[in-house]
């Protein structure tokens, strides 16, 4: 299934939910925020939201400085 993952079209590596693409990608779930479709998502509804062909989906990090 190709989604678009921070405005590139990319293979979603078999995930079937958020929570699965985050693993995929082997991100820190404690340093991203996700927007799914354009709505940002608490990461317990991660494991409920399923990806379809064609989802926009934003990987934006956290990063604390000073």
């Amino acid at each position: 299934m190709t989604i678009s993952l921070n405005g590139e079209g990319v293979d979603a590596r078999g995930a079937q939910t958020i929570e699965e693409l985050v693993e995929r990608y082997q991100l820190s779930r404690q340093t991203i925020l996700i927007e799914h479709n354009g709505h940002a998502l608490h990461r317990q509804e991660w494991p409920q939201h399923s990806l379809a062909e064609g989802d926009c989906i934003e990987f934006i990090r956290v990063v604390a400085g000073g």
